[in-house]
């Protein structure tokens, strides 16, 4: 019995040779940039020719942005309110570590979407204003708690957390051995966020 809503038939196919492409694309990208990586290298990858290739991603636009959203499912942060949104960016920092390229295709993509007629340009922008609402709306949070340090602002700590992230994974991936991501953002929060007062002790 074939499960419900699972392609069958050359449905299935089609879905798996699609996947298999944005793959490749997502290892040709990390490594070459979108300018740099070829449709002619993915088609290679998957062992394929360019012009099948196009049979699914007309365009090399399309096949980035597909790229784009299977990043960002890979390195999705799933925000807990309070404090323990913190533990979560944590945990991430040292989950996308773990995972081959995915840091490497994020600092590529969003280093070339500022460069003119970038057709990533709109989905990374979109992308980063979505993250600094997310995150000024949890430190909004700590903020009406008494825990964000007097003198900031959840919108200053959102963006000042985005740049903080993005330009340490840069100097992780030229030395990996002299920056501790989670570390450094760490500090970050241990300088902004006040601790959490103690519970009374009971009588």
């Amino acid at each position: 019995m074939v499960s419900a809503g699972r392609p069958r038939g050359p449905y299935a196919g089609a879905a798996e040779r699609r996947a298999a492409i944005v793959d490749a694309a997502f290892t040709v990208f990390a490594a070459h940039g979108y300018a740099g990586g070829s449709l002619q290298k993915v088609a290679d990858l998957v062992g394929m020719s360019q012009t099948s290739l196009l049979h699914y991603f007309p365009k090399k636009s399309d096949l980035l942005l597909a790229v784009l959203r299977k990043r960002d499912e890979m390195g999705e942060v799933v925000l807990p309110p309070g404090g323990a949104f913190i533990d979560a960016v944590l945990r991430q920092v040292r989950a996308n570590e773990t995972i081959q390229g995915v840091i490497e295709l994020y600092t590529v993509l969003a280093g070339e979407a500022v460069t003119r007629g970038n057709p990533g340009r709109e989905y990374m922008s979109r992308r980063l204003a979505g993250i600094r609402d997310e995150y000024t709306r949890k430190f909004r949070d700590l903020a009406d708690a008494g825990r964000l340090r007097p003198g900031m602002t959840p919108e200053v700590a959102a963006a000042s957390l985005v740049a903080l992230w993005d330009g340490l994974q840069l100097q992780w991936l030229l030395d990996p051995d002299a920056v501790d991501i989670a570390s450094h953002l760490q500090s970050f929060f241990d300088v902004i966020v006040l601790p959490a007062e103690s519970p009374a002790p009971s009588t």
